[in-house]
């Protein structure tokens, strides 16, 4: 069974993603920051990191350099809704230069998710969507 670590500071938007995942058959944990959320993978690694790209503590863009430096080969999906007055296709554009494997505008819907998961899990990918 594939395990997910998702790392958001909204509690509603990580049980959200938690249910979706879990009833689609994956292990999911949790984690509200960057600060967190390496403390909990480094103690039991996942498959994918879903991360948002702003938290306190940490933020996503940190959290995602350290995770690929640490771990080149882990898939990490980077997620965020901008910040207001700016959308967030400018950050998730930086967050995939910086080394997430792909990245989904919020709010986002199941089907998104489950694709974009099933896509970056799957042994032969090689399309970010």
């Amino acid at each position: 069974m594939k395990r997910i670590l998702i790392i958001d500071d909204d509690i509603d938007v990580r049980r959200c993603i938690r249910d979706i995942l879990e009833q689609s058959g994956y292990t999911v944990a949790e984690a509200e920051n960057g600060v967190v959320g390496m403390g909990i993978f480094r103690n039991n690694q996942a498959d994918l990191v879903i991360v948002d790209l702003f938290m306190p503590e940490k933020e996503g863009i940190e959290t995602i350099i350290e995770l690929r430096k640490e771990y080149p080969d882990l898939k990490i999906l980077a997620i965020s809704g901008g910040i207001p007055g700016y959308g967030p296709d400018n950050f998730l554009n930086i967050a995939q230069k910086l080394g997430a494997d792909s990245s989904l505008d919020k709010p986002f819907n199941m089907a998104q998710l489950l694709a974009m998961v099933e896509n970056l899990l799957s042994p032969d990918q090689t399309i970010n969507l």
